[in-house]
């Protein structure tokens, strides 16, 4: 069995003892039935691991001690940053979830002409600490050394000026007919970018007013090919290429001699 991991932001060391409570007591008590003795893996989203042990647990807390701290080794090969248009529903929890999954630094929801949710009040407040929650536990589950930034949801204007200088800024746009993604990672213009921050629309996509409002700002209008995917699909794609062409997934170091098959 494969030791449980726990996100506690909080500093640690070697010999001390820390109390886990709500969430993190229920899921080690309730969830998987953990006693006393069994041993965790704590970890603090700050670059280190904390292999542990389950001194005690009582109806209102469970004391784990700290045996070794670990520094974690962090995947510096590239940072992305995902701006997001919201999607109509809960796709923004299915986004969150699978964008945590696949390396990303940061996730800015932004509202654009077409996004047709409306929150407003109460419901944006209600929405953060939800995808604050599933970007820590799709990170756990994963084993990734810290959280996503989940901003607060900004105006398209305003998710078009985030990005500093020296980051590659890519749109995509099923209007787009000359350059696709792979094209642009594979221009010897951008081959030192580490730092990228892609924009990708809601269901219906962008207006030609937003395109030519980000080509003014810099952005890099991209396709993905002649299909027109869904949101959720598209995000899962483009993170992917991303990743495999320039971050963890296309890890050099891995000899194919050491890769087995199940």
């Amino acid at each position: 069995m494969t030791t449980p991991r726990i996100y506690l932001p909080q500093k640690m060391e070697e010999g001390s003892t820390v109390e886990l409570r709500y969430e993190n007591l229920h899921y080690i008590k309730n969830v998987l039935r953990l006693k006393r003795g069994n041993p965790l893996i704590l970890f603090d989203g700050m670059g280190f691991e904390y292999e542990s042990t389950i001194r005690d647990i009582t109806v209102k807390s469970a004391t784990v001690e700290i045996i070794r701290k670990n520094p974690f080794q962090v995947d510096n090969s590239i940072k992305i940053t995902l701006a997001q248009a919201l999607p109509k529903g809960n796709k923004m929890d299915f986004i969150i979830q699978k964008a945590s999954e696949l390396g990303v630094t940061r996730i800015i929801p932004f509202k654009s002409s077409r996004s047709i949710p409306k929150l407003a009040g109460n419901k944006i407040h209600l929405k953060m600490p939800r995808w604050q929650k599933i970007a820590v536990e799709a990170s756990r589950k994963c084993g990734r050394e810290n959280i996503p930034e989940i901003t607060d949801i900004i105006t398209y204007e305003k998710a078009l000026q985030w990005p500093k200088e020296g980051i590659l800024k890519i749109i995509f746009w099923e209007g787009e007919t000359n350059t696709g993604i792979k094209e642009i990672l594979h221009s010897k213009k951008y081959e030192g970018v580490t730092d990228f921050f892609i924009v990708v629309g809601p269901e219906g996509g962008f207006s030609n007013e937003e395109i030519e409002m980000a080509s003014k700002v810099g952005f890099l209008p991209a396709s993905l090919g002649r299909l027109v995917l869904k949101v959720e699909t598209a995000v899962l794609v483009i993170l992917s290429i991303l990743q495999y062409e320039k971050g963890a997934f296309g890890n050099q170091n891995i000899k194919t001699e050491n890769l087995t098959t199940k």
